[in-house]
């Protein structure tokens, strides 16, 4: 008799190491939050999420890379593997004709990332200032919002549609300016403004800056 070999079907075991690894993210998102990235401990978030710190160790390699993971996934509102600029709410931005409307919809969208990424932003902007391992994130996070700025903006200059004299470095540079989550922390954790306020604010403030 000819033994037939049956095809190895990796599926479930991706799920659950998928699966793993968000519990660990949105256990680390709570303890960050809660206690601060010193304070809280890998054994702690390991006990949370029900797995070894080995495992955190083998998955994420230390703390600071879980806090950049811990971003990706709020700022995102989950763990799809996209980017922010391949999702149908960019494609929104980039297939509506109008300037304005295009301001207002991605004004709309980034006001929700703030909303869900605040904490965490803070905590590690701030962090870095007394654990040098948050540096390097701080760094990928502004590296990558400037490049996605940069995206932006030669989108917006190539409808024709900003002020004359305007060109792609300039309108970056707004669109970086708001992008940064001290005007969400300061208008809407101190200032106590409403979600809806915020997002009228920054499409009023971004579309007078470039059209």
């Amino acid at each position: 008799m000819t033994e037939v070999k049956r095809r190895y079907d990796g599926s479930r075991r991706r799920e659950q190491a998928r699966a793993r690894r968000l519990a660990v993210v949105l256990a680390a998102r709570d303890l960050f939050e809660r206690d601060g990235f010193r304070a809280t401990t890998l054994a702690a978030i390991a006990g949370r999420a029900d797995i070894s710190v080995e495992g955190i160790y083998k998955t994420f390699g230390s703390k600071a890379a879980l806090a950049k993971a811990v971003f990706d996934v709020v700022i995102a509102g989950d763990d799809e593997p996209s980017s922010i600029a391949e999702r149908p709410e960019a494609d929104a931005v980039r297939a509506e004709p109008d300037l304005r409307t295009k301001i207002r919809l991605f004004a709309e969208g980034l006001a929700q990332r703030q909303a869900r990424s605040a904490k965490v932003q803070i905590l590690i902007r701030d962090g870095r200032h007394v654990d040098a391992s948050l540096e390097p994130v701080w760094a990928k996070l502004t590296d990558e919002g400037l490049a996605g700025m940069t995206a932006l903006a030669h989108h917006l200059v190539d409808t024709a549609q900003v002020r004359t004299g305007l060109d792609v470095d300039h309108v970056r540079d707004v669109l970086w300016n708001y992008l940064a989550i001290d005007h969400y922390e300061r208008l809407v954790l101190h200032q106590n403004w409403t979600l809806a306020a915020y997002t009228r604010w920054l499409t009023a403030a971004i579309t007078d800056a470039v059209t």
